[in-house]
């Protein structure tokens, strides 16, 4: 077998340039775990719309360590079950597991501010890598790892053991947390989340840091570290943007059937004052997401090929429907909350605070709600209250 370590110290050299990798004790982990272990049996690479299987059992050992030392995400499982020792040629599906992104991932931990004798939680497994590189700094045993998915979870557990790690790697639902080797000092999601479960809060030691990537679209979302209180809250803020498979738990349902039906009786139609394509971008579509949580939006065209675009809440029965009206677009709103309102209405007092990113964005967590802010001014607070 190849010698993968002039790879992994090229890797951690990369990082280290592109200032996401700066810890000593961390780039030591980069450059002594081999990453191609936690990619068996392979991984899927995107080939135009099919997902192309490149295994380690069919590649030439230079080309396989080539590819398990990208820096991009490695897809490794689809539609929750196909791996890419199963396909016989190029397929579609829908990843359902992956190996993120390396600047990504030692990024998180770096974020985490670990230090020796820690005990971290980590919900979302994986392939188990990110992982192997806490196990490295802080031992085995100061590592819990919990995946959701059995098949995954084996697998990951293989690699870490093959990587000479025998930690805690649990299968169960992660935003339930692992409460028998709690309290933990950190706590860190490899998923997206609705809302902080919780009894990752409960879990953690006062003082000690969650850090999760926080809404429910593939964009617009970010990546929150909170601090753990006495009193069992937690507060903090934004770090950044970041994007992460839902957790499963808590993933949408897409909005399907007769789209025209779902909106025929509305309650009101208007011109737009801000249009709907704002939130192709991410900090509008992440305010959206604050100003009317539970929302989809819903991409979708008529039949002689003119967009059609919708906000859509199943929970609350409300709909947003905008329509292409020559330069500009209609807006009919349905249900008891008009949810296209309350987003321009973020959205408006947004930019007349300057239009601040996404680390501006304050947040407090408490047992039954989650409160977003943005400076004093009070339409730029929100309450999510928890069912």
């Amino acid at each position: 077998m190849n010698d993968s370590a002039p790879h992994r110290r090229h890797l951690a050299a990369r990082l280290a340039e592109d200032s996401a990798l700066s810890s000593p004790w961390l780039r030591a982990a980069v450059e002594e775990v081999p990453r191609e272990l936690f990619l068996r049996p392979g991984v899927f690479l995107d080939d135009g719309g099919l997902w192309r299987p490149v295994t380690e059992a069919r590649t030439d050992p230079a080309d396989w360590l080539t590819t398990a030392y990208a820096i991009d995400t490695l897809t490794t499982q689809l539609d929750g079950h196909l791996t890419a020792d199963e396909a016989k040629g190029p397929v579609r599906g829908v990843p359902t597991s992956s190996s993120t992104t390396p600047a990504t991932v030692v990024g998180m931990i770096e974020a985490l501010g670990l230090e020796t004798g820690q005990r971290v939680l980590e919900i979302g497994t994986g392939t188990g890598y990110s992982a192997a590189l806490m196990c490295h700094h802080l031992g085995e045993d100061g590592v819990t790892t919990v995946e959701v998915d059995p098949e995954v979870c084996a697998r990951a557990d293989a690699a870490l053991e093959a990587a000479g790690f025998s930690t805690w790697t649990v299968v169960g639902d992660g935003l339930l947390g692992h409460p028998r080797r709690a309290p933990y000092d950190r706590v860190i999601a490899t998923c997206a989340v609705r809302r902080i479960p919780h009894a990752w809060v409960r879990q953690t030691r006062p003082g000690g840091v969650i850090l999760t990537t926080l809404g429910s679209w593939p964009y617009g979302t970010g990546l929150a570290r909170v601090t753990v209180h006495e009193d069992g809250t937690a507060e903090g803020g934004f770090i950044g943007r970041s994007s992460f498979m839902q957790a499963r738990a808590q993933a949408v349902v897409p909005v399907a059937g007769d789209l025209s039906a779902r909106t025929a009786y509305p309650d009101s139609e208007r011109a737009v004052k801000v249009p709907p394509t704002v939130l192709d971008e991410w900090m509008p579509a992440f305010l959206a997401q604050l100003a009317s949580p539970g929302a989809q939006f819903v991409r979708a065209a008529r039949g002689d090929g003119a967009p059609l675009l919708y906000l859509f809440d199943p929970e609350r029965e409300s709909f947003a429907e905008f329509v292409a009206d020559g330069d500009g677009w209609t807006v009919r709103q349905g249900g008891p909350v008009a949810l296209w309102d309350a987003v321009e209405r973020a959205l408006g007092a947004w930019r007349a605070a300057g239009t601040p990113d996404i680390t501006s964005v304050r947040l407090h967590v408490s047992g039954t709600r989650h409160t977003y802010r943005i400076g004093d001014d009070p339409a730029l607070r929100w309450e999510h209250h928890l069912a």
